[in-house]
């Protein structure tokens, strides 16, 4: 009777493989959910990449990262603080609802909304205003030269229908603000949700009347997360998915040894770092002194972690060590600030008596479980290496979905936490979101209450700083003090890896973003 079961099983996942094949769906697996699917209340890179599908932006990254026209087909400069935006014309929601300018005012009003989390994005950006139905002007604080890197990460959202869904003010993950837009997603972009099950899958299906000229073959789009790395690697090598992203390190050798399928590789611009808290006192230690006030104290906490052992056992020899908070092809990034402090304990326990902390101290450690690649283990590591040296540490891990509105709330110690400089791809991204200070609309995801008027002031000078030149200056001396004064402990530069069956064409970006309007199954 089990043999006759297997077999019909068998039959039945066969033809649904090829009903698969034949309606060009893609079914594809990450340990990561989308978080939601208000674009506005986070600030979270996965969800961003995956409500791209659904939403376009006024301008988008194309296949080589490069800047073009989406909803805006032109701009220009009208005033040294304003730009002026052609919008597209014979665009439609998903919803029929046609596209205009007051789709994208009521957008911006949105997200520049105080509550709204992903605020700190555009913290350069005052206010859009409708010029006509199709004219848009957008108006920053004074000259802003990486206005249109900022728009690739804006969406759109349809003015009437969060007018009809009472959507107009924004969600947030860190406050727990929920709208309609939260578990519905309406823009204009190459693909609808067709369901989405938090925890548990999203379905997407073609836009079959998407304003560009698709890329891609796909009529379905099957998304399911799967946190377990051996589960998502069997399910691939079973024929159950297509696509994983990221695949486990451990077990690249394996799939790549396995027939019909392969591994695709390449440096990640995504650098892992830890948050050090500048507030009076620690979670660990109440009605105390925050040791980590002390430079001494943040130095030897870098001093104390091996990351060349984190590298090989932990990272399978994938990860960069890196001593800076920018990856080499981002702008700002500088070979002079890239210096790792030298694994060294005893002079990690040296500076720890010179600061006044001869027997250490305590801290709490807090880390996600399954947003970054094998983030539990580096945590695991981390905590070890510190407690040899005195510094008593307290490990705390768990999913994604309630770690970062608890960091946003600022309820960690210590804390992990990955950085790709999304969505302009600059340098300027890691200043204006994780070293200024949270005020005026920066500081977004300074979850340590960093406050250094060196860095605020250099960050306000670099984001109205025309001259290319001096703008990279400001940013490469910038994090120089960033690295000098400890602000945060950068591990390392996070590898990417996906492994697909033969016959699915997916093109990997060094962002990680998963752009499936340029895939193509066979």
């Amino acid at each position: 009777m089990k043999t006759k079961l297997v077999a019909c099983l068998s039959v039945a996942v066969g033809a649904l493989m090829g009903v698969s094949a034949e309606a060009k769906t893609l079914r594809w697996s990450s340990p990561t959910d989308i978080t939601t699917l208000d674009p506005y209340a986070h600030t979270e890179s996965f969800t961003t990449s995956m409500l791209h599908h659904v939403f376009d932006p006024l301008v988008r990254r194309n296949r080589n990262l490069e800047l073009e026209p989406a909803l805006a087909v032109s701009w220009k400069n009208v005033a040294p603080d304003t730009w002026r935006f052609e919008l597209r014309k014979g665009v439609k929601f998903h919803n029929g609802d046609a596209f205009t300018a007051d789709d994208v005012v009521a957008s911006f009003d949105r997200l520049l909304d105080p509550t709204s989390r992903a605020r700190g994005n555009v913290a350069t950006i005052v206010k859009a205003v409708k010029v006509d139905d199709y004219t848009v002007d957008i108006m920053t604080q004074g000259p802003y030269p990486l206005l249109l890197n900022d728009l690739a990460g804006v969406y759109i959202m349809d003015k009437k229908w969060m007018q009809a869904n009472n959507a107009l003010k924004p969600g947030n993950i860190a406050t727990g603000v929920t709208t309609a837009a939260s578990t519905t997603a309406v823009g204009t972009g190459p693909f609808k949700i067709e369901s989405y099950k938090p925890d548990a899958g999203t379905n997407f299906v073609v836009n079959t009347d998407w304003w560009d000229k698709p890329q891609h073959n796909l009529t379905r789009i099957e998304f399911k997360p799967v946190k377990s790395d051996a589960t998502r690697v069997a399910a691939l090598l079973s024929g159950e998915l297509d696509l994983i992203a990221p695949a486990p390190l451990q077990d690249l050798q394996r799939i790549s040894a396995a027939p019909g399928f392969k591994v695709v590789e390449e440096p990640s611009l995504r650098l892992i770092m830890l948050t050090v808290p500048f507030r009076p006192e620690l979670k660990a230690m109440p009605g105390q002194k925050n040791p980590m006030l002390d430079l001494k104290v943040r130095q030897a906490m870098w001093h104390a972690i091996d990351f060349e052992a984190i590298k090989k056992r932990v990272m399978r020899d994938k990860s960069r060590n890196t001593g800076t908070l920018v990856a080499p092809p981002v702008p700002g990034y500088s070979k002079d600030n890239d210096q790792p402090f030298g694994y060294d304990p005893e002079k990690a326990k040296k500076l720890l008596a010179e600061a006044g902390y001869p027997n250490g101290f305590k801290t709490k450690l807090n880390c996600p479980n399954d947003r970054y690649i094998n983030d539990e283990q580096t945590c695991v590591a981390i905590a070890s290496m510190w407690t040899k040296v005195g510094i008593q540490t307290d490990l705390q891990t768990e999913s994604r979905a309630t770690y970062f509105p608890r960091q946003d709330r600022f309820e960690f110690d210590v804390s992990m936490v990955g950085w790709a400089t999304l969505p302009p791809m600059d340098g300027f991204s890691v200043l204006a979101s994780l070293l200024a200070e949270q005020k005026e609309g920066y500081g977004g995801s300074n979850s340590g209450g960093l406050a250094n008027p060196q860095i605020d002031a250099l960050t306000r000078k670099a984001a109205v700083e025309m001259d290319e030149t001096k703008r990279r200056a400001m940013l490469v001396e910038t994090l120089k003090i960033a690295r000098d004064s400890v602000a945060y402990i950068p591990i390392h530069q996070q590898p990417l890896a996906w492994a697909v069956r033969d016959g699915v064409d997916v093109p990997q970006f060094a962002d990680e973003y998963v752009r499936l309007w340029f895939a193509n199954v066979k």
